[in-house]
């Protein structure tokens, strides 16, 4: 009885030791998504955003829209986060207000 009791105690911790490493994996792997009104006017600008932000930190995936002069990105919350991404948009000499979501 002894064995089983022992067993059964090591599965519980085996199973324990599952659960907390994939909500580590979950939460490593946290996404959000972030749209940034952009002050740019012309295709060049569109390209410039496009080349450049799409290889910071933590960008997993990016959509400028020069028509509605938005620019929408989706990133992994522990590479980077929202004044990060703000400030490369700013770096490349274009204004960025975050668009609060309606």
């Amino acid at each position: 009885m002894k064995k089983n009791g022992l067993i059964i105690i090591l599965l519980g911790m085996l199973s324990m030791l599952f659960t907390l490493e994939a909500a580590a994996q979950n939460k490593k792997n946290q996404k959000e998504t972030v749209v940034f009104e952009v002050s740019m006017s012309c295709e060049n600008c569109k390209k410039k955003i496009e080349k450049n932000i799409s290889f910071e930190k933590g960008v997993t995936d990016l959509l400028v829209d020069l028509k509605t002069k938005t620019v929408t990105i989706q990133y992994k919350t522990q590479k980077t986060d929202k004044a990060k991404l703000k400030a490369a948009i700013e770096k490349l000499g274009f204004k960025a207000e975050e668009k609060i979501k309606e």
